[in-house]
This record gives C-alpha cells, structure tokens and sequence, in this order.
C-alpha cells in the first residue's frame, strides 16, 4: 500500500511569529504483510486472527517482514527536518554525571555512576573511611559488550561482602546469567549459572544464594509460554547441574512468581508465591534448625504479604489484608497466621511503602500521589515526620540494622534528582549529591489538577510546563498513562521529558485506575470488567487538557509503554479523533492471546482472559486494540515501538497491530512499526539506543503536528 502525506507544515514559534505555512511530502509505502485464513472459536464466536504467522520470532519470514517494516519506518525519520537536532539536544542534556547513593558491604562503600553518556552505570568502590574521591572502578558493564547491549541487572553481596552474585541480561531479555566474584581479588568464582528469569539472589551467609527461574521452555526462549516457577540453592563450589529445588517443584498449583529472601541476621528464609501479579502465598523457615520445615504464614492469595523485617522470632508484616492502604502487622514465627497478627502501624487514608534501616522504620506515605515519610522505631513509637526538599517523590530510605545514617534521593518533574544524607538519631538531612545537569527548574513549573472521569470519578493529574506558556490551544502535549498492576506514577525528572518541555511542550501525567496510588481499591476499579474505567480515566484527561485550552486534538500526543501501551492502543481505536499522534510502546494489543505467551498467565488479575468465560471473551474482545481496527476510520499518527527481544510482552503484539493499522488506515496519517534490534521490554536498554528512540519519538510527534523546525530554544536554555 502507498501512502502520500502531505502534512501542512506550521512553523510555530511558541514564543514569537507564525509564518506562512508550508508543503512537503513524504511519500510512504508499506510492506505488502501476507494474511492467513488462522480462525480461533471462543464460545462459539469465531475471530480471524490474518497475522498469526508474525508470532514465530524465529521464522525468516518474519525477520524478513521487520527488516522491511524497519526500513519504511527509518526512511521515513530520516527525512524528518529536525530530528538530528532533537538527537543532540538530548544528548548535550544527557551528558552530565550522575550517581548514585552510597551503600556498605564488608570493608567497602559501593556506589554506582554514568559519567554522562557512557550505555550502563559503573559500580565504584572505596575502603569506608577513606577518601571518596580516591574510589576504583569495581565493575564496568560497559565492557561486557561494545555496544552496550549486555547490561547489568541484579546484585546481591554476601552477608560479609566477601562475595557479589549479580546478573546480565544480553539484548534485554528476561533470561539472565549469574556471575559470582570474589571482591577483594574482583576474580570471578565457580561456573556462570544460565536459564535464570524473574530472579532475585538472596545469600545464606557465604556458602551460596537462593534464586529462581522456570524449567526451559519449548520452542521458542522469547515467546514460549512460562508457567511453573521454582526456587533453587546453589551452593558455592559446586556447579549449576546440582542446584536443589527448594520450593515449587512438587506444589500441587501453578506459582508463575515465586521469591526467595534470607533475613538481614540470616536465621530464616521467606518465600512469596503467587500466580498472578496480585495476592500471594507466604512462607517462612527457620534456616537455623538443619532440615526444619517450611511454616505457612498465609495459604491464600487474597492479598499481598510480605516480611518487611524481623527482631529475633518477632517478624514486622506489611499487608493490604483488610487494610486496602497497607499497614503493618507483628507477629512471632513459631505462630504466624493471620489470627496472631497485631496490628503496629495501622492502615490510614494514604498507602504505605515502609522501609527500614538503622533500627527505625520509615513509612512512606502517597498523598495524592506525592511523598510523606514519618519514623519509627521498633516499638511502633512515633519519632518524627521527616522533612523533605519539597514536594515531590522520596525515595531509598532503607540501610543496614547496625548504620547510623543513610541516604534517600528526591526528584520531581522539574527537579533532577538529588541524593541527600539523612543522619538516623537527629533527623537532620544534607544534600549529598546535586545532579549539574544544563537545565533551569526555575523556568518550569508542575501543577496538579483533579478533573472529573466518565462515572463522576475524581482523578489527579500534574501537569508540567514552561513557566507563562500561552494556554491557546496550540501546545504540543504529551499525554502519558499507565493504569495497571497496581503501579503509581509518581513525579519523577525525565531528560527526555525535559527536552520535550524545552520545546514549549506540555507533559501531562493523570493517575488512572488500575494504578496503585490510593491503594488496593483504585487497583482493582481498573481491572477484569472494569478495565474501560482506565481507558475512560485517561479519554477524560485530554479532553480536560482540551478544554483547559493547555492543547487541542492538533496538538496532542498520547503515550504510554506495556500495560500502558495497551492504553495507547484501546483509547486510539476507541476515540481516534482526540489525538494527532500515538505512541504505543512495547504494548498488550492482542487481549484474546496475551496469556499464551511467556509469563502472560500472570496477568490475569488485572485482565482475565479470553477462556475464563464467554462474557470475559466478549468484554476483552470488545476493548482489544488489535481486535478493534476498523475499516474506513483515519487513525492518528502512529509510531509503534518494540524490541525484538521482549520476553515479557512479546513483539508480536506490536507487530499484528502495526499490520492491522497498515491495511485499514484511512487518510494521510503515517502507520509506523520502529523495532529496536538486540533490545528487550526496556529495562537496561543503552544510553546510546535510549537517546536515538526519543530523538524518533518526538521528532514523529512534532512533524506530525506541523512543525518543520525546533524553537531557538533547543540549543540556548541552560542553567544561566
């Protein structure tokens, strides 16, 4: 299919003149995507399913089709005036060093930093006590690959630091390796562990660690279907072959989840099991009784459980059961059940997010999705509300029973993110480490609105922009949403995002249903039958942008990645006329088959599925993205992302809807599919990948909203 767009090219300068409008033309031509005759019978319904061939990420047919559907799709960017502009800017913007808090292990401070540009963070080191400024590199991901592509994900030390278990991932896949090092020679030690996936690493002192993974899969490692995950032991000096299935093997019900965890003084091991994202099984051993038994804290997964922290036998329970906000509970471990629990902290209006450290316990409170942290100690004795830099997301106050400080980080939309030493016994905080990053926050500013969904329901949304933006309708916007598995979006400093504000642009974050940030309830409202409240939720914020003249369907971009691509996805076909541009990223478009793939079971909790019973068939089917596609209807411009090494939501997804859009699209908009290669579900990705994805991003968005050039801006607001 050929496709001519002639987009009528405005030069906008959002802070002066307008000039005479502009022609020019991009000339597209999609690949020609063959169609089977696969027909899938739900409850005697029968669904075409024409693109089921672009499942097989291992055929060379498919390879063949994203080779071709790649080179439209960079074609096309390329012609797009400004997008090495947009590609520089981010990258004078992103070159600026950034660290990480400290933390101790054994003798030694670790922390990790990017001196700018460089694809993954470097872990540093230096004795404690000694000059920081003297520190060594202890471990360069970097080196792992060239082009970054390998990356590093997690790291666990041994109770006496002697020891680091951490794990790559190659490409961005979920699938890892385990490396052991010993770190005081920084030798590697035993043989690499493989085939591991959805893993912690949790030490028994300095003999060996807890992880977990599922049996491989048949077929294909990318899309195959996970189903049964196991705990495992390995044992240091003895090779992987060996390693003892310590829970999970012989249970009678699926655990798709499974988590290990060893207590700070190592006297037991807790396992969360679950077979959704949502509610889990909770056990515990004493690991100081040889052979002793596991002892089951709750056998259900009405809800979610988990061991926060222990003093002797007493263990410290956060729990949402019959507390939808969260609270904590004690309880002793030679008695655990629900039955035995005290109530230590109870539940309040706010949703909790507790942490611990230096024999205190800080509760984190969302008040409308912002940070409140109040101390206590261990008596549940109030100590005080901790004062924070402003209003905004406070994070990491977590540290070792024995440490008297520690250090927290706090960040906002217009607030790079600063790392601050809080000492544990006064409450006085500093400021540690202060981004210099080349941008003003004094020239931004976030505000949050409540405005009102479809049924009545409030919803809170922060909007950030340049300070004096003319609200006149012609902003470009980006609407960004999540909405699922109880996630909150909290205010959070994005480069991107700051490059995007740069150019004039609105950047507007509405906490939908589904999320997490007023708890267990505004979970589940956005779930299974209720899953259009999320999609209702997010239509209502850009039509309040709309209405507040912050933008206009000319000018607004909705965006969103997973579950969130999903929300792209159904608001896109449900209401194509609200936007100019979508960006649905790495998304769940195909809801009859998402739970065919990989770990995708595991979501059911929030969407059910396409076999659970014919109203929940005929509810999915009828908000389906890739279902919902019609004839005759002119979509906004479309840019789909993907990496075609995503084992969470497999690339398929993306590749059925981009091949839905291309064959029905109706007028001049641009249906594209931009697949990142060697990349996974976006974690790890490299500084270098991450920077050229946004330089398309919003390089698509504003051409396809008229601009044929950027503002002076992009090159001249600095710090001054």
């Amino acid at each position: 299919m050929k496709l001519s767009i002639f987009p009528i090219i405005l030069i906008l300068a959002l802070v002066g003149c307008k000039e005479e409008p502009k022609k020019e033309v991009i000339s597209v031509t999609y690949p020609q995507t063959k169609t089977v005759d696969t027909v899938d019978t739900y409850f005697g319904v029968e669904v075409k399913d024409p693109y089921r061939w672009l499942e097989d990420d291992r055929s060379e047919e498919t390879a063949e089709w994203v080779k071709e559907e790649n080179k439209v799709t960079f074609d096309y960017l390329n012609k797009i005036p400004f997008r090495e502009e947009l590609k520089n800017r981010l990258s004078d913007l992103w070159n600026y060093e950034k660290v990480g808090a400290p933390f101790k292990e054994g003798d030694f401070t670790y922390f990790y930093k990017n001196d700018g540009l460089q694809n993954q963070y470097v872990i540093y080191r230096y004795k404690t006590g000694e000059d920081p400024n003297k520190a060594e590199v202890f471990l360069d991901p970097n080196t792992f690959k060239e082009d970054g592509t390998i990356s590093l994900g997690e790291t666990s030390f041994s109770k006496d630091g002697s020891q680091l278990a951490y794990s790559i991932s190659e490409g961005g896949s979920d699938w890892r390796k385990v490396i052991v090092m010993n770190t005081e020679t920084k030798e590697l030690v035993g043989d690499t562990l493989k085939d591991i996936k959805f893993s912690g690493l949790s030490w028994k002192a300095e003999d060996g660690f807890y992880y977990s993974s599922y049996d491989k899969p048949k077929g294909s490692e990318l899309s195959a279907k996970t189903d049964q995950h196991k705990v495992y032991y390995h044992k240091m000096g003895t090779p992987q072959s060996e390693d003892k299935v310590i829970f999970g093997a012989t249970s009678k019900e699926k655990h798709r989840y499974i988590g290990a965890s060893v207590t700070e003084d190592n006297n037991y091991l807790t396992i969360s099991a679950s077979t959704s994202t949502s509610g889990n099984k909770l056990f515990i051993k004493d690991l100081t009784k040889p052979n002793g038994p596991f002892v089951t804290i709750l056998d259900n997964t009405d809800s979610d459980s988990y061991i926060l922290e222990n003093v002797g036998s007493k263990l410290y329970i956060i729990t949402n059961m019959n507390a939808p906000n969260k609270k904590i509970v004690t309880v002793d471990a030679s008695n655990p059940t629900p039955e035995n629990w005290k109530d230590f902290i109870p539940e309040t209006e706010n949703v909790l997010s507790p942490s611990t450290g230096g024999g205190s316990i800080f509760a984190n409170y969302m008040v409308d999705a912002v940070s409140k942290v109040v101390q206590y100690d261990y008596d549940g004795k109030l100590i005080r509300e901790i004062k924070l830099p402003g209003v905004g997301s406070a994070g990491g106050f977590g540290t070792k029973k024995e440490e008297k400080e520690l250090y927290y980080s706090f960040t906002n939309y217009v607030t790079p993110g600063s790392i601050y030493k809080y000492d544990i016994a006064s409450g006085d905080s500093e400021l540690f480490i202060k981004s210099e990053i080349d941008f003003n926050p004094e020239n931004f500013e976030s505000s949050q609105v409540f405005y009102t969904s479809k049924d009545g329901t409030k919803i809170p949304m922060i909007i950030t922009h340049r300070k004096g933006l003319k609200l006149d309708g012609k902003n470009p916007t980006i609407l960004y949403g999540y909405g699922g598995f109880n996630i909150s979006l909290t205010p959070s400093f994005s480069i991107a995002n700051a490059v995007w504000m740069e150019q004039g642009g609105i950047y507007a974050v509405p906490n939908l249903r589904g999320g997490g940030e007023y708890g267990k309830k505004w979970h589940d409202a956005g779930t299974q039958m209720k899953k259009q409240n999320v999609f209702d939720d997010f239509i209502a914020a850009a039509e309040y942008l709309i209405k507040e003249n912050y933008t206009s369907s000319d000018y607004l971009a909705i965006r969103g990645g997973s579950n969130g691509g999903l929300l792209v996805g159904a608001t896109m076909t449900q209401r194509p006329d609200l936007m100019k541009v979508a960006l649905p990223a790495v998304g769940v478009l195909d809801m009859l088959r998402y739970h065919t793939f990989t770990a995708g079971a595991g979501w059911a909790y929030d969407y059910g599925t396409s076999e659970d019973n014919k109203e929940m068939f005929e509810y999915l089917k009828g908000y389906s993205p890739l279902h919902n596609v019609k004839e005759g209807v002119a979509y906004p411009a479309t840019l789909i992302t993907t990496g075609d090494h995503d084992d969470r939501v497999v690339p398929a997804h993306s590749f059925k809807f981009a091949a839905e859009l291309q064959s029905k699209q109706t007028g001049t908009n641009p249906i594209l599919i931009r697949i990142e290669t060697d990349a996974g579900h976006g974690a790890g990705t490299p500084v270098s990948k991450t920077i050229e994805q946004y330089a398309d991003i919003f390089g698509f968005t504003l051409f396809n909203m008229g601009y044929e050039k950027l503002p002076e801006s992009v090159t001249k607001d600095t710090k001054k």
